[in-house]
């Protein structure tokens, strides 16, 4: 095994330095709404408040907030810059308050 290592690591060059396109960590430098087709839509009206479309969007990208048309009740923000249109949100809905519509 260590004689095959060898003869690979030889091929491969693997003390070469890897060069790295993004580098970790940078997900808020990179506004990535731009690639979906669909964007979450929420019908505030409809919205309960139950925070799930917030638990389950996989890029953090809906937080609960007071919103001013409805004092004292937590409503979701959907920060557009970074949603890449899943519908994972639209789809946990328990009330289907959240339509995914066309976004080009």
């Amino acid at each position: 095994m260590k004689k095959l290592l060898k003869k690979l690591s030889k091929k491969v060059n693997l003390k070469s330095k890897v060069n790295l396109i993004t580098k970790p960590n940078s997900s808020l430098e990179n506004k990535t709404g731009p690639w979906r087709t669909e964007k979450p839509v929420t019908d505030m009206k409809a919205c309960i408040g139950c925070s799930l479309c917030a638990k389950v969007c996989p890029e953090g990208c809906i937080v609960m907030k007071i919103n001013k048309k409805f004092p004292g009740k937590l409503k979701p923000e959907t920060d557009y810059d970074y949603c890449k249109g899943c519908a994972l949100c639209a789809k946990e809905c328990p009330v289907k308050a959240i339509k995914m519509e066309n976004d080009y």
